[in-house]
C-alpha cells in the first residue's frame, strides 16, 4: 500500500482534505529531503494534532516516536492516532515504569511486559511499531542496554539444539518464573520433553516440543484453553525482568551500595547483593536497577527514526517535576539511612534529556504558538462548542453544509443522530461512526469551501472514551483449581469431607490414582480419580468452615432431602409471585420518544454489549401490558445506575412518577446528583428525601411526591414510611434490595403486585443460579467492565511512611481522592493522626461500621462531596460505593484480608478513566504465611486465567447468591455446598413447572471396566495435583468419542506423547463411551481372556455374525460373551476396542 493511501473508508472524507492541505504537504516535503533535516516548529491546534501524526505514519523506514508530558496524555494521543493511521499501521505506548523511585514494591507484571517486548523489538528482535508514544516518565527513565538485550535473547528454531533442562535454565537466568500452567507473561512450564513460556517478544505464549536434545516443534498456543493456535518457525525468548545481572553492576553495587547505610539496610543489601551474585531472582531486584541499566530510550531508537514533540515546553517542566519530587524522596530516604548517597539515580536528568533529544534530527515540534520565522503554520482554528444542545448544532452543520462547506461529524451516536437530522440535510453532512475528540475548522482554498470537523466534544460537551481493544481472555471455569490438602469437598454420595491428597493405589495388581477424603471421626474414602466427577468443592454461604459428615450416620442424607425441600420452598414462592403478576395488567408504556433519543445519545461513555441488552430488555417490559419485575446483576460502575436512568425518564414522559430506593443517604445523594446531572436538559424534577435533608425541605419533596409536580424521588427506606403518598406511582427501582430490612422487603412484595420493580445488585451471581432461576425471575447479568476503565495498577511491598506519603500527595495533585484502609477499630484513630502529621497537605475522615449510622452517613456524603481527600477507614467501602474521584487505594496489613476481600477493595477504585492505583503493604520484616503470599501475589497478577481469581470471584458469587436467595436458603447452601444446591434448585424448578419429561428409566450408568492395566495420569507427565484432577473430570465427564479424542489431543500438545498409563486410561474411558451403546454391564479380565457381561439378554445369532465378520473366535450366551486376549491381536486393548465398537454398531 502506497504511504499516505488510506484504506480507512471511516474518515476517508476528511483524510483526502487533510492531505490535499498546503501546510501538509510542506511538511511532508520537508520530512522527504534528507539535506533539510533538523527542527521544524509546527504550529497546529491540540485538537488536530493525532490526525496529523496519524497520517504521517507509514511514509518513513523507520518509526514515529511522539513524546508527550503525562502517562494520560499519551494514552489518549495514541487512541486518537489511530483513528486516522492506515490499516496495519500499529501504534504503541511505551508504559511508564511502575511505582516511585527508591521503594521497594512489587508491581503487576503486565505494564513490565509491555515495556520489555516494545524495548526488544526497538534493539533489533522484531520489528517495531510505526508509532510509539512516550510520556515524560517513561522518556526520563534508565533501560537494559540494547546490546546486552541482543547478546541474552535466546533464539529458538526448528533443529535448534538445545535440551529442555538448558531451555528451563536459560529462562531462569532470563527472570522467567516457573509456573504450573503459563498464562501470565514472564512465565514457564516444563513437563518433560516440552517447555512452555510466555515472552514479552511475542503475542502468545511459545511451546517447545523436544526430541532429545533437539527442538522438535515451535507453537503459539491460547493461553485461555492451552491449546495450540499455529506452528512457527522461529521464536526468541528475551529479557522477562528490567534487569540484566552482569559484573560491572555488581561491582558498582559493591562499591557504592553500603554507604551510609543502617545496620538494618546493611544486612538486607548483603543478602540480596549474595542472592543477585547467586542470579536469584526476587520480588523487588528491580529495586538496584540503576546499578545495572545504563540506556536511554535514546539509545534504542533505529536509523531513519522521527521525533514529534508535543509541547515541549510543558515536557521540558513535567520531567522537571518529576525530577523535583524524586530528589525529594532520594533525600529523605539518605537521611533515615535506608538509601546510599552512592545509589544511582533511576532515571536520566531533565538536562540530559533535553540535550539529547535536541541533538536529534530530524525533529518536529508540536505547539500553539510561534514566534520563529521559519516555523509551519497549519492555520487551522477549533470548532465551535454547543454545550449538549445537540438540535442547534445539527441546524448550524446544515447551513454551513448548504453554503458549499463540507461538514464532517464523527461520533459515537451516528444512529442517534441521524434520527435527529432533517431528511432534507442528510446526503449534505457526512456521519462518521469514530470516537475523536476534538473538532477543527480547515480554511477553504482554491475554490473549495472550508472543512468543519465536529465530534462529540462539540455536540454534547464530552468526548467518549474508548479504549483500544485488549485481548480478553476466556473466563476458565475451573471447580477443582488449586485444589489444596485440607480443602473441603462435597461428594454426592458421602457428603462433606477434606481432601487429603491424591494417592496411588493397586487394584488386582494394576496402579491407579485415588482422591483420599477424611470424614468426621477420622473415616476415610479412597475415590478412584475417574469418578471426580462426583466432587466438587465446597462452597457455604459465609466465612465458617462446614462440618464433616459423619459416615453411616445418614445425616448427608437428610440435609440434602431438607436442602431439595427448601429449594422446592423458594421455587414455589417464586412461581407464585410471578403468576400473581401474571393475571394484573396495566397499559403499555410508549414506544422512545425523541427526548428519549437525545437522553441516549448524551451518555458520556460507550454502552457494553451487556448493558444494551440490558436496556432492551427493560424497555420491552415496559412497552408490554405486564407490570415489570426485572433483576439486574452487576459489579459497582459497570452501567447499571443508566440502565435505571432510562427506564425512570421513560416511565415520566407517559405522566408516571418513579421512585428510586437506596440503602444509605450517601448513594441516595450519589443517584440524586446523577439523575438531576443527566436530566437537566429535560423538564424533569427529580428529588432527595432522606434524614440528612431539613425537615421543611423534606415537607416540599412530600407534597410534590402527593401533588404529582416531583416526577422522581431518590431515598433510603424514608419513602417507605407512611407519611409518603405518591400520586401516580409507576416504577420503583431498589438497590440492594438484601441490605433492606425483613419489614422493608414485606412491603416491597405488596409493591410488585402494583407497580413495575427493577432491581439493582453490586453483587455478582454465580451462572449457575442464574440458569436455575430463569424463568422464575425476569434476570440481566452485566458481567462486562466499561471499556473506558483502566485496569488498576497494583502494588504490593512493606509498609513506609515515604511511600504512602508520595502515594497520596500524586493523587492529590492531580485533583484526586484516597481510600485509606485499616481494618482495626480500636486503633483507627492513632493511624489517622499519624498520617495527618505524615501529610499535613490533606485533609483526612474517618469512617467504619462502629460509628452511628447517621455520622458515618454524613462522612461519607462529606467525602464524596470532596470536602475530604483521604477516608482511613475499614472494609465498609468493600460494596456498594461509586467515586469516580477515589483512584488510589492504600490497604495497611494486607496479609489479614482475605483474596476476596483484596479483589473487591481494590474494585472500588478505577470508577473513572484516570488510571488507578492500588498499595497492599504489609508490615516491614514480617514473615507471613504461605497462604498470605500466595493470597498476595495471585492479586497482584489479577490473571483473570489464574485459578486464585476464579476463587475469589466464586466467594463473591456465593455471597451474592446468599444475599439474592436470602438468609434461610443460605443455611441449605451452607449445608450440602453449592455447587450441589444449585442442581437441587433447578430440578426444583423443572418439577414445578412440568417440565420433565415423562417418567422414564434413569439412563444406565456406563459399563464398569477393569482390566488390570495400570491407568492413571503420572506425576512426572502432569506434575500438579489439581491440574492432574481437572483433568480427571474432564475424561469423566466426556460424552462422546468426538469429546474424548479433542481431549486426547489436548493431552498429546499440551504434554507430550502418552506414557503408557494413560494411554490405557483413554482406552478405558473410550471402552465405557463405546459400551454404554452397545448395552454393556461390565468389562473385565480373567485367565486370559475377555468377559464381557450385557444388561440384557440378546440372540447368540448376532455374536456368530460377528464373529465371522471380524473373523474372531468369539464365545457366550445371550448375557456374556468371551473372547481370547490373544485373538484380539498384538495390541490386544485396540482389537477390544475395535470388538466393543461393533458392538455399538450392530
Amino acid at each position: 500500500m502506497p504511504a499516505g493511501t488510506s484504506t480507512s473508508p471511516v474518515l476517508k472524507p476528511i483524510i483526502d482534505r487533510i492531505e490535499a492541505d498546503r501546510a501538509f504537504s510542506r511538511l511532508v516535503g520537508w520530512l522527504a529531503d534528507p539535506d533539510r533535516f533538523g527542527l521544524l516548529e509546527v504550529e497546529l491546534i491540540r485538537p488536530a494534532r493525532a490526525a496529523v501524526v496519524g497520517r504521517l505514519l507509514g511514509r518513513r523506514p523507520g518509526p514515529v516516536v511522539l513524546l508527550t508530558a503525562s502517562p494520560e496524555t499519551a494514552k489518549q494521543l495514541a487512541e486518537q492516532v489511530r483513528l486516522w493511521a492506515d490499516p496495519g499501521l500499529e501504534v504503541a505506548v511505551l508504559p511508564e515504569p511502575d511505582g516511585l523511585p527508591y521503594q521497594r514494591v512489587t508491581a503487576e507484571p503486565f505494564g513490565r511486559q509491555a515495556r520489555l517486548g516494545l524495548l526488544h523489538r526497538l534493539a533489533g528482535l522484531g520489528e517495531p511499531p510505526a508509532l510509539l508514544v512516550v510520556s515524560a516518565p517513561a522518556l526520563l527513565a534508565r533501560y537494559p542496554e540494547p546490546g546486552r538485550l541482543r547478546e541474552a535473547a535466546v533464539r529458538l528454531a526448528v533443529g535448534t539444539r538445545l535440551s529442555p533442562e538448558a531451555l528451563a535454565r536459560k529462562l531462569l537466568g532470563l527472570g522467567y518464573e516457573p509456573s504450573t500452567v503459563v498464562t501470565a507473561p514472564g512465565t514457564f512450564a516444563r513437563r518433560g520433553g516440552i517447555v512452555d513460556f510466555y515472552p514479552p517478544t511475542e503475542p502468545w505464549p511459545v511451546r517447545v516440543e523436544f526430541f532429545g536434545d533437539e527442538v522438535d516443534s515451535l507453537r503459539h498456543f491460547n493461553p485461555a484453553d492451552q491449546r495450540s493456535v499455529a506452528l512457527i518457525r522461529t521464536a526468541t525468548a528475551g529479557l522477562a525482568r528490567e534487569l540484566m545481572i552482569h559484573p560491572e553492576g555488581l561491582d558498582r553495587l559493591r562499591e557504592a551500595g553500603a554507604q551510609g547505610l543502617r545496620d538494618e539496610a546493611r544486612l538486607r543489601l548483603a543478602a540480596d547483593l549474595r542472592r543477585l551474585e547467586a542470579g536469584e531472582w526476587f520480588d523487588g531486584a528491580e529495586f538496584y536497577g540503576p546499578f545495572f541499566n545504563r540506556a536511554s530510550l535514546f539509545d534504542y531508537l533505529p536509523d531513519g527514526s522521527l521525533i514529534v514533540i508535543d509541547e515541549p515546553a510543558e515536557l521540558r517542566a513535567f520531567c522537571e517535576e518529576l525530577h523535583r519530587q524524586a530528589e525529594d524522596l532520594r533525600a529523605a530516604q539518605v537521611s533515615r539511612g535506608e538509601l546510599s548517597p552512592g545509589f544511582p539515580r533511576p532515571y536520566f536528568l531533565p538536562d540530559d534529556t533535553v540535550g539529547r533529544w535536541a541533538s536529534f534530527k530530524p525533529r518536529v515540534e508540536l505547539v500553539e504558538w510561534t514566534s520563529r520565522a521559519d516555523s509551519l503554520s497549519f492555520g487551522w482554528v477549533e470548532a465551535a462548542g454547543f454545550g449538549a444542545q445537540v438540535e442547534r448544532a445539527l441546524a448550524v452543520a446544515a447551513d454551513l453544509a448548504r453554503r458549499g462547506d463540507s461538514v464532517v461529524i464523527a461520533s459515537l451516536q451516528t444512529e442517534r443522530l441521524a434520527e435527529l437530522l432533517p431528511a432534507a440535510d442528510s446526503d449534505r453532512i457526512r456521519l462518521v461512526n469514530a470516537p475523536a475528540a476534538g473538532g477543527w475548522v480547515m480554511p477553504g482554498r482554491d475554490g473549495q469551501g472550508a472543512v468543519h470537523f465536529f465530534t462529540d466534544a462539540e455536540l454534547f460537551g464530552f468526548v467518549r472514551v474508548r479504549r483500544a481493544e485488549r485481548r480478553r481472555l476466556a473466563r476458565v471455569e475451573q471447580l477443582l483449581a488449586d485444589l489444596m490438602v485440607g480443602d473441603y469437598l462435597v461428594h454426592e454420595e458421602f457428603g462433606i469431607g477434606r481432601f487429603r491428597g491424591l494417592v496411588r493405589g493397586t487394584d488386582r495388581g494394576a496402579e491407579r490414582d485415588y482422591l483420599l477424603i477424611e470424614y468426621a471421626d477420622g473415616d476415610r474414602v479412597y475415590v478412584p480419580a475417574e469418578q471426580v466427577d462426583r466432587i466438587s468443592r465446597y462452597y457455604g454461604a459465609g466465612d465458617r468452615p462446614p462440618s464433616l459428615t459423619r459416615l453411616g450416620s445418614g445425616e448427608w442424607s437428610r440435609a440434602r432431602a431438607r436442602a431439595r425441600q427448601a429449594a422446592l420452598n423458594i421455587a414455589r414462592e417464586l412461581l407464585e409471585t410471578q403468576a400473581a403478576r401474571q393475571v394484573i395488567t396495566r397499559p403499555p408504556y410508549s414506544p422512545d420518544t425523541q427526548w428519549q433519543l437525545e437522553l441516549e445519545a448524551a451518555f458520556p461513555y460507550a454502552e457494553t454489549p451487556d448493558q444494551l441488552e440490558a436496556i432492551r430488555a427493560v424497555k420491552a417490559d415496559l412497552e408490554s401490558e405486564r407490570p415489570m419485575d426485572r433483576l439486574i446483576c452487576g459489579d459497582v460502575g459497570y452501567g447499571k445506575t443508566e440502565v435505571a436512568l432510562r427506564a425512570a425518564f421513560k416511565v415520566v414522559q407517559d405522566g408516571r412518577q418513579v421512585a428510586v430506593l437506596v440503602p444509605t443517604t450517601v448513594l441516595a445523594e450519589q443517584h440524586y446528583q446523577t439523575f438531576r446531572t443527566r436530566l437537566a436538559a429535560f423538564p424533569v424534577r427529580v428529588e432527595v428525601l432522606s434524614r440528612l435533608r431539613p425537615e421543611r425541605e423534606q415537607a416540599e419533596v412530600l407534597r410534590g411526591l402527593r401533588e404529582g409536580t416531583v416526577d422522581i424521588v431518590i431515598g433510603t427506606h424514608r419513602l417507605l414510611q407512611s407519611d409518603v403518598v405518591f400520586k401516580n406511582l409507576g416504577l420503583l427501582v431498589i438497590d440492594e434490595e438484601h441490605r433492606f430490612g425483613v419489614l422493608h422487603k414485606e412491603r416491597f412484595k405488596m409493591l410488585r403486585r402494583e407497580v413495575d420493580v427493577l432491581t439493582l445488585s453490586a453483587t455478582p451471581i454465580p451462572r449457575t443460579l442464574y440458569l436455575a432461576l430463569t424463568g422464575l425471575r425476569n434476570l440481566s447479568m452485566m458481567e462486562t467492565p466499561p471499556e473506558e476503565r483502566l485496569p488498576v495498577k497494583t502494588f504490593v511491598g512493606e509498609y513506609d511512611d515515604l511511600l504512602v506519603r508520595q502515594a497520596i500527595l500524586r493523587e492529590l495533585d492531580r485533583g484526586g481522592q484516597v481510600f485509606y484502609v485499616h481494618n482495626r477499630v480500636y486503633d483507627i484513630e492513632l493511624v489517622a493522626r499519624r498520617l495527618k502529621k505524615l501529610v499535613p497537605e490533606a485533609r483526612f475522615a474517618i469512617g467504619h461500621g462502629q460509628m452511628a449510622d447517621e455520622s458515618l452517613e454524613r462522612v461519607m456524603a462529606d467525602f464524596g462531596a470532596g470536602r475530604y481527600d483521604v477516608l482511613v477507614c475499614t472494609t465498609i467501602i468493600e460494596a456498594g460505593i461509586d467515586l469516580p474521584n477515589v483512584n488510589t487505594l492504600i490497604v495497611d496489613h494486607a496479609d489479614r484480608f482475605g483474596l476476596a476481600q483484596l479483589y473487591q477493595l481494590r474494585g472500588r477504585v478505577g470508577r473513572g478513566s484516570n488510571q488507578a492505583y492500588a498499595y497492599f503493604l504489609v508490615e516491614p520484616g514480617k514473615r507471613l504465611t504461605e497462604a498470605a503470599r500466595r493470597r498476595l501475589r495471585t492479586i497482584l497478577e489479577a490473571a483473570e486465567l489464574g485459578a486464585g481469581y476464579q476463587i475469589a470471584l466464586r466467594d463473591l458469587e456465593i455471597r451474592g447468591a446468599g444475599n439474592l436467595l436470602g438468609v434461610e436458603q443460605s443455611g441449605h447452601i451452607a449445608a450440602v455446598g453449592f455447587e450441589l444446591y444449585c442442581k437441587l434448585l433447578a430440578e426444583a424448578v423443572a418439577e414445578l413447572k412440568g417440565e420433565r419429561p415423562r417418567p422414564a428409566p434413569p439412563p444406565a450408568p456406563p459399563p464398569a471396566v477393569d482390566l488390570a492395566l495400570p491407568a492413571y495420569l503420572p506425576a512426572d507427565y502432569v506434575g500438579d495435583v489439581s491440574l492432574r484432577l481437572q483433568l480427571y473430570r474432564r475424561l469423566a465427564e466426556a460424552r462422546d468419542l468426538a469429546e474424548l479424542d479433542d481431549l486426547a489431543a489436548e493431552l498429546r500438545d499440551r504434554f507430550g506423547p502418552y506414557p503408557p498409563p494413560v494411554q490405557n486410561l483413554l482406552s478405558l474411558v473410550r471402552l465405557k463411551l463405546l459400551g454404554g451403546h452397545a448395552g454393556i454391564e461390565s468389562i473385565t479380565t480373567y485367565d486370559g481372556r475377555v468377559i464381557i457381561n450385557f444388561r440384557r439378554p440378546a440372540g447368540a445369532g448376532g455374536w456368530r455374525d460377528l464373529a465371522r465378520r471380524l473373523k474372531l473366535p468369539l464365545e457366550g450366551g445371550p448375557t456374556q460373551l468371551r473372547v481370547d486376549r490373544a485373538h484380539l491381536g498384538r495390541n490386544w486393548l485396540q482389537g477390544l476396542e475395535r470388538l466393543v465398537a461393533s458392538l455399538a454398531g450392530s
